[in-house]
């Protein structure tokens, strides 16, 4: 899975990969997404990519197994959405 960001400073889109060759920084201002936790940042910036990729991966073998049931989305993407609505509130003052 490739999951894309948007620097809440400079606004441009990036790649966890660019973020994560980055060192944690934004690959075009430069500036760190979390200076006093950058190793852990880039550590769970790969373990969402990983494990995304896992998820894809598992219901795409399962949906070629077209078994007897259906998935409540809610119960896949309530958590994932919940966070993504975190990270999404600008915590950062501009201006």
């Amino acid at each position: 899975m490739k999951i894309k960001g948007t620097c809440k400073r400079c606004g441009r889109e990036f790649f966890f990969e660019q973020a994560i060759a980055a060192g944690g920084r934004c690959p075009w201002d430069g500036e760190s997404f979390n200076a006093d936790y950058a190793v852990v940042l880039i550590e769970a910036m790969r373990h969402a990519e990983e494990a995304g990729t896992l998820l894809e991966q598992a219901l795409e073998d399962i949906a070629a197994m077209r078994p007897a049931f259906t998935l409540d989305a809610s119960s896949v993407q309530a958590k994932t959405q919940a966070s993504i609505a975190a990270l999404n509130k600008n915590l950062i003052t501009q201006g």
